[in-house]
């Protein structure tokens, strides 16, 4: 059985895991406690204008430095957030849907196309941020993956970020391969694969079908076991393989 599949089957009948996945790395240090695996905790994080764990921070400084060199001064646009950000985000997102004809169900889906339900995001680790680049002329909206393809405006940011990123442990989350499932695109969205994927591995022993769908959430009467399934094997594991 695949991996992948062997997960989704695990997740999806409500149980933990009994072991831990051999692809996990894990140390002591790097073992989260629930709460901060689902944005209720309160991590200890670094960072002028962003938030990240420690160890991604210093990563991502350095990052920074080596990209500036080439003329590229990347800013984040958001990095660590909370529960009850994400919520907030969630709830907007939802009532706006509906108040425009929507039904909940398609609601929910088009919030998903970007949007992540609250306590299963990346964002709660503190190891992903979303990026631009402050050196170019800014657009109105700009994390449309439009600006960083051919002639967008953070062009150069992409094709610096390809080069490097991976020599400082950052990885593209929502990549654009043809057989991707899940979120859409993400250009702008990178992962700090040292400690993310070890939460990774630490978040899918949890009882994510509980964590989605006892929070009262906008919506959440409508997550059936067959939307939660998919949503498991295709927005949260669907993502590039290096960070699995």
């Amino acid at each position: 059985m695949k991996r992948r599949h062997f997960i989704t089957s695990v997740l999806t009948s409500g149980m933990a895991f009994a072991i831990v996945p051999q692809f996990a790395f894990e140390t002591n240090t790097n073992r989260l406690s629930y709460e901060e695996l689902i944005g209720k905790g309160q991590p200890e994080l670094y960072g002028n204008g962003y938030k990240l764990r420690k160890e991604a921070h210093e990563a991502f400084e350095r990052l920074k430095y080596e990209a500036l060199k080439s003329d590229i001064l990347i800013q984040v646009v958001s990095s660590y957030r909370g529960y009850e950000h994400q919520n907030r985000i969630w709830e907007r997102k939802y009532n706006r849907n509906i108040n425009n004809g929507l039904s909940p169900q398609e609601s929910i889906n088009k919030i998903i196309e970007y949007s992540t339900i609250p306590g299963t995001s990346r964002h709660h680790w503190g190891t992903d941020l979303d990026i631009i680049d402050a050196h170019v002329t800014q657009p109105s909206s700009v994390l449309q993956p439009k600006h960083f393809e051919e002639n967008g405006c953070y062009r150069n940011l992409k094709q610096w970020m390809d080069e490097h990123a991976h020599t400082f442990g950052f990885y593209l989350v929502y990549t654009n391969g043809s057989q991707r499932k899940g979120f859409k695109y993400e250009p702008w969205h990178y992962s700090y694969k040292p400690l993310s994927s070890s939460y990774l591995s630490q978040y899918l022993n949890l009882k994510i079908n509980e964590i989605i769908t006892n929070e009262n959430l906008k919506g959440s009467p409508y997550f059936s076991e067959e939307f939660i399934s998919k949503y498991l094997n295709n927005n949260i594991l669907d993502i590039n393989p290096e960070l699995l």
